[in-house]
């Protein structure tokens, strides 16, 4: 009796797991194994401000942690923050939305997807994000701000009603004491918390990534 509930036990995980990450071991290494590839080729080649590798690793650790699977991203570049976020929606079976509004930068944005491996866990939109974001239906469990900053608090107000409990808004360049070359906004980071329903913190020491998870 006990060898077959230890049994149905080990059934019941394995299925769990397929569920969270559907990938199978195969294509999971290949894909693995592409993604990293690329990134190797590309460590010293990110412009447009793009964030660093560090703070992409963060996001790619949040999203899998928490199991994530309808991710938002505002403000695309060309494509290095979108490329770590999709990376570990591949793991959960989810998908990224990202925007951008310069169209040379999107090209370049799709570029990358295509040759990382990582087209079909992204859709790219070209537009202006203060238009297309409030008007996404949304639910997300994962947003990530990084576009203009003097906006930011805008798009936590317009994606805020269609973030799921549990769900993270991330936002980068931020500094709570202050402004800094490339971002700093204060104001964003103390709007974020003085909500009472959030629990916001810096991601982690030496990091300009805030994060802001919304209470269950």
């Amino acid at each position: 009796m006990k060898k077959t509930v230890l049994a149905l036990a080990a059934v019941m995980s394995a299925a769990a797991a397929a569920a969270l990450f559907p990938q199978d071991a195969g294509q999971a290494k290949a894909l693995d194994a592409k993604v990293r590839a690329f990134l190797d080729k590309m460590r010293y080649n990110w412009a447009d401000l793009n964030v660093p590798a560090s703070d992409g690793q963060l996001l790619f650790d949040i999203v899998l942690k928490h199991g994530y699977k309808r991710a938002l991203e505002i403000g695309t570049s060309t494509g290095h923050s979108g490329i770590w976020i999709a990376w570990a929606l591949s793991k959960t079976g989810g998908k990224l939305i990202t925007v951008e509004i310069d169209e040379g930068r999107r090209r370049q944005a799709l570029g990358h997807f295509e040759e990382a491996g990582l087209a079909t866990y992204i859709d790219s939109r070209l537009g202006d994000a203060h238009a297309i974001v409030p008007a996404l239906p949304g639910t997300f469990d994962f947003v990530f701000s990084d576009a203009d900053k003097d906006w930011y608090i805008n798009y936590a107000k317009a994606v805020i009603p269609k973030l799921e409990p549990g769900g993270c808004l991330a936002a980068h360049n931020i500094s709570p004491r202050g402004r800094f070359f490339g971002g700093g906004n204060a104001d964003y980071y103390a709007y974020m918390k003085g909500l009472l329903d959030f629990e916001t913190s810096m991601a982690a020491e030496g990091s300009s990534l805030a994060v802001s998870f919304k209470k269950k």
